[in-house]
């Protein structure tokens, strides 16, 4: 089908938001055990309250998957409008894969050595990625009865 070559990338963006899941309790639950917190007796709260009682390296992975909810969000909206308007394949699927790879590599630069230019520049990257997949978008919608 004309333009779904484009929902791959966002398949795999979409697994890779669910791996950055698993790391994220698959370190913090052996950290607040660690750090004699009792989830079962744990009533309200939100996971920036364990930010203190974490080390750092642990609260990099949950901040990191709180961060695939947010521009994220604009790249699976673009590319369903990408596909939708038949645009998705050719260059705008090599753009959405240059997305997801800059947000993979985000994910581990956060999730281990956190280097805040380093993250920077890769945010940057995928926002200009993100960027160009709007404005072909924009194009195929407002040029589509033109």
């Amino acid at each position: 089908m004309i333009g779904m070559e484009i929902l791959k990338p966002v398949v795999a963006l979409l697994a890779w938001t669910m791996v950055m899941w698993v790391w994220m309790y698959a370190t913090r639950i052996p950290a607040m055990t660690k750090a004699g917190i009792d989830a079962k007796n744990l009533v309200g709260g939100e996971g920036s309250s364990l930010r203190a009682l974490l080390p750092d390296n642990v609260s990099w992975k949950a901040d990191n998957y709180n961060h695939l909810h947010e521009a994220p969000t604009l790249f699976y909206a673009v590319a369903l409008v990408l596909a939708i308007t038949g645009t998705g394949d050719g260059l705008n699927t090599t753009i959405a894969w240059a997305y997801v790879a800059l947000r993979v590599l985000h994910s581990i630069v956060q999730a281990t050595w956190n280097r805040v230019a380093v993250r920077f520049a890769l945010f940057a990257l995928s926002s200009l990625a993100l960027m160009a997949l709007i404005l072909h978008a924009g194009i195929a919608v407002f040029h589509a009865q033109g």
